[in-house]
């Protein structure tokens, strides 16, 4: 490897760490409402089903809704001026959050964190397909998805001690400031890589219109079945996730800060390293066969049905915390080989526009309805099941991750004809 070389395997790295900060922002902001729920929940005389569709449908909407035109953009012009516009947007609106006296106020803010968060993952993703070959992609993407659980992790640690320190209004502006801060120095920190440099295939042609993207997508199946999988797999992840600090201290008695500690470490630490072994183990298997990008997701998601009950149900808080972290890890393991099979069966003037097509479906199915049902199912148990009425609630995921499962399989019986065609 000569000096060039060598300068160059560094800065995809380097840049790949900034993006992964970036999206651990993403989440802290996206994920500190969770934490700060019960607080809010009493002083603004909230419901379970308000607080579902603050930590979900309210966010989800336009998130995913704009999440379209916005990857449309990236395809075509400057990603990384628009990760930065979007940052900023987003950190900002978490702040004001802090500002909020009711429950409008506080949905007018969410959903303008989601307008902001709407531009972040799709044009990284396909920055990340412009630095990284083919065969790396996964792991690379998979490192990026880790952004997810790091930003759990602060958000859940570092929200509930200042939450319990200061107050709630306080644990939100601590977390948007910085967010506006990292911001400028993306924009100076990071170039705008040649779209398509380590594809074999020509992209001298002109874009692809809109048309012909969406028409290349909905003729290979193995996308449409992936991105239905994923929809259901982020309905159990969000659903049961959203309400999690909440079900730690209603049924187990633990205090936010506690929550946040013992949920940041056990499904960030557990979520992240199953992200990473997702990409990293489907990279590594699909030297044997390519379907392994659906067959490994699909263990892992039965693994996590049976790990789930003993979550849900079990009494002993050691057992729970246990299960929590295993759970975390085997339900992360489809995101990275999910990005990565979206991006195999387009080029690269389409990844962003994929992306996006993948994570409206993934957002809306499993963010936009996964906490706002379970909150109603949990509403509509109180009666029956008092303070364990989430504890109910979370079963509906059992039904979303077999469902995800089915999905799984029929990809994998599509995939390799995708691929070649």
């Amino acid at each position: 490897m000569n000096e060039n070389q060598a300068k160059s395997t560094r800065y995809k790295w380097y840049v790949l760490a900034i993006l992964t900060i970036v999206y651990a922002f993403n989440f802290i902001d996206r994920q500190i409402l969770v934490i700060l729920q019960e607080p809010i929940k009493a002083e603004l005389g909230l419901t379970d089903t308000q607080l579902g569709l603050l930590t979900g449908l309210a966010f989800a909407a336009l998130y995913v809704i704009l999440g379209i035109p916005i990857a449309r953009l990236a395809d075509r012009s400057n990603r990384k001026n628009i990760i930065t516009t979007s940052m900023v947007v987003w950190s900002g609106m978490t702040a004001v959050s802090g500002m909020a006296t009711n429950f409008v106020h506080l949905l007018l803010a969410r959903i303008g964190v989601g307008i902001g968060e709407a531009g972040c993952s799709p044009p990284a993703h396909s920055i990340i397909s412009d630095y990284f070959p083919p065969k790396k992609r996964a792991t690379a993407l998979s490192i990026y998805s880790t952004g997810i659980y790091i930003g759990i992790i602060v958000g859940y640690i570092v929200g509930g001690l200042i939450a319990k320190a200061y107050g709630w209004r306080i644990a939100f502006y601590a977390i948007g400031i910085p967010g506006v801060l990292f911001a400028a120095f993306l924009y100076f920190a990071v170039r705008e890589p040649i779209k398509g440099q380590l594809d074999e295939i020509d992209l001298s042609a002109e874009n692809p219109s809109l048309s012909n993207v969406i028409r290349t997508l909905l003729t290979k199946k193995t996308f449409v079945f992936i991105a239905l999988a994923a929809g259901f797999q982020a309905f159990g992840n969000y659903g049961v996730g959203n309400f999690l600090p909440s079900f730690l201290q209603r049924i187990h008695g633990l205090d936010i800060a506690t929550a946040g500690l013992v949920l940041g470490l056990s499904t960030g630490i557990g979520g992240g390293l199953g992200t990473f072994l997702g990409g990293y183990l489907a990279d590594r298997f699909c030297t044997r066969d390519m379907r392994w990008y659906l067959w490994l997701p699909i263990v892992a998601g039965l693994l996590g049905v049976l790990v789930n009950g003993f979550m849900f149900f079990s009494d002993t808080l050691p057992v729970v915390l246990v299960a929590t972290f295993l759970s975390a890890a085997l339900t992360a393991v489809y995101l990275g080989p999910t990005i990565a099979i979206s991006h195999s069966l387009v080029n690269a003037k389409m990844r962003a526009f994929t992306s996006a097509i993948l994570f409206f479906v993934l957002n809306l199915i499993g963010l936009g309805f996964g906490p706002l049902v379970i909150g109603m199912v949990s509403d509509a148990l109180i009666p029956q099941f008092g303070e364990f009425s989430l504890r109910w609630a979370f079963c509906t995921v059992f039904v979303s991750t077999l469902i995800a499962l089915g999905f799984l399989y029929l990809g994998s019986r599509n995939y390799l004809r995708d691929l070649d065609a």
